[in-house]
């Protein structure tokens, strides 16, 4: 094996854990969304300023990043890139102490720009890992490990972020100032805890990339090459499919531990011995049980089979796009996903909770699927179109405030109907993609 091939291994496998632990912080994020709108008594759409102030940042510092990356160099900017997000997690310390909405939502600003960072250079710096053949296979499987970070985050957060009641104001004030001091420390430690120990272990993980060895494969882009990729009809069309795909992904994330809540779907559960056997089996895991916990806790252990399932469809779509046109595996997969966000909201109980649940399966791929498919023929633009794509990820602050607002003024069954019309336009894309790939060859 050659020198080459073997720095290539070396740092894919260093670059896949940073798509492991941006999958997971983003979801454990997502896991916060019911335990804050508890907390601070705000609505369905004030409580998505979380995920606002958490994508917005891509919006803002995708950009700047390509630049910054330019400027300091790549392995540099992995290191600042994971410094931020170690800062963004400390600022949970002083929001939970003070009960400040506020720094809370600052903290998520900072932390998703030192995500930004690392999203601008590791797609597409993966795909460069090697020969251009196995460019989608590599991103695919990097973005596996993503999911397998959002697969478990939902079981941190249900078990360490949901699993005690939150009292409302009008609890707290017949508290007496002891019980009312003992609360709040209690309730300050339930967040402050488990983002300290991130941000140590992001701490560690900026100090052995300072330390290893990156090889230089990424070449500078050509100026004005931003100009050129603006006027690119099957790049925009890509990014748009990036920000529909993932505020549609999100929204329903996010929600879908209030979404089982306002079904009642938490008394279905614990009256049913197979589900409560799930449940406690996952729980266990931690020694923990379901028996006398909070029902948000329980309902929201579920949401692992939501970002479970796309990990493992990424799995099984990394072969389908080898033997199938990507564009065809996209349209099928969005079709799907339409499918079952129909069934969820025309039925009840268990039937809704698992196909809604089902929808994380046909998500799996999107991403790196409508990613690559917007890279094809740009040549020595990749670098940069990255950064416009990435800037697409803004839709996760942008939806699922839209969404939250027609749950807030609709409620859920209208509100899917934004997710339905996301998913409508991917499979379109994925279509009007594999049509041209076929009229072009």
């Amino acid at each position: 094996m050659s020198t080459t091939t073997k720095s290539y291994k070396s740092a894919f496998i260093f670059l896949t854990t940073l798509f492991f632990l941006w999958g997971f912080i983003t979801v454990l994020v997502d896991s916060l969304v019911p335990r804050l709108k508890d907390v601070f008594e705000i609505s369905y759409a004030k409580t998505v300023l979380i995920q606002f102030a958490f994508f917005t940042a891509f919006f803002v510092f995708s950009l700047p990043a390509g630049f910054i990356l330019s400027k300091i160099g790549y392995k540099k900017g992995i290191v600042f890139g994971l410094l931020t997000m170690a800062l963004g997690c400390l600022l949970f310390y002083p929001a939970s102490e003070y009960r400040n909405f506020t720094i809370f939502l600052i903290g998520y600003f900072t932390l998703a720009g030192g995500i930004t960072v690392l999203q601008v250079a590791a797609n597409p710096y993966v795909a460069l890992l090697g020969n251009e053949k196995g460019a989608s296979s590599r991103l695919n499987l990097s973005q596996a490990f993503n999911s397998l970070g959002t697969t478990i985050a939902p079981i941190i957060g249900a078990l360490f972020l949901l699993s005690d009641s939150v009292k409302s104001s009008a609890e707290i004030a017949i508290l007496s100032d002891l019980e009312k001091s003992n609360y709040y420390i209690a309730e300050a430690e339930t967040v402050q805890t488990p983002f300290f120990i991130i941000a140590l272990a992001i701490i560690v993980l900026a100090l052995i990339f300072a330390f290893i060895k990156l090889p230089k494969v990424m070449q500078e882009s050509p100026k004005g090459g931003y100009f050129t990729l603006l006027k690119n009809k099957m790049m925009l069309m890509g990014a748009l499919g990036i920000f529909v795909y993932v505020g549609a992904e999100v929204a329903i994330g996010s929600f879908l531990v209030n979404y089982f809540d306002t079904m009642n779907l938490a008394t279905v559960v614990s009256q049913n011995e197979t589900m409560m056997g799930i449940a406690n089996t996952i729980a266990s895991v931690f020694n923990k049980s379901f028996s006398e916990a909070d029902p948000k806790s329980l309902l929201g252990i579920f949401v692992i089979f939501y970002w479970g399932g796309a990990m493992i469809g990424r799995f099984i779509g990394a072969y389908l796009t080898k033997i199938l046109a990507p564009g065809k595996v996209l349209a099928i997969f969005a079709g799907f996903a339409i499918t079952l966000i129909f069934i969820s909201i025309n039925t009840v109980g268990l039937l809704s909770m698992w196909s809604i649940l089902a929808v994380g399966l046909f998500n799996s791929i999107m991403f790196p699927t409508i990613f690559t498919l917007s890279l094809e023929g740009l040549g020595d633009l990749k670098a940069q179109a990255s950064g416009l794509l990435c800037m697409a990820i803004v839709g996760g602050a942008i939806i699922p405030f839209t969404f939250g607002s027609l749950i807030d003024n609709y409620g859920f069954k209208t509100a899917f109907i934004l997710a339905i019309i996301c998913y409508a336009y991917i499979l379109f894309y994925g279509r009007f993609k594999s049509k041209n790939l076929v009229q072009n060859s």
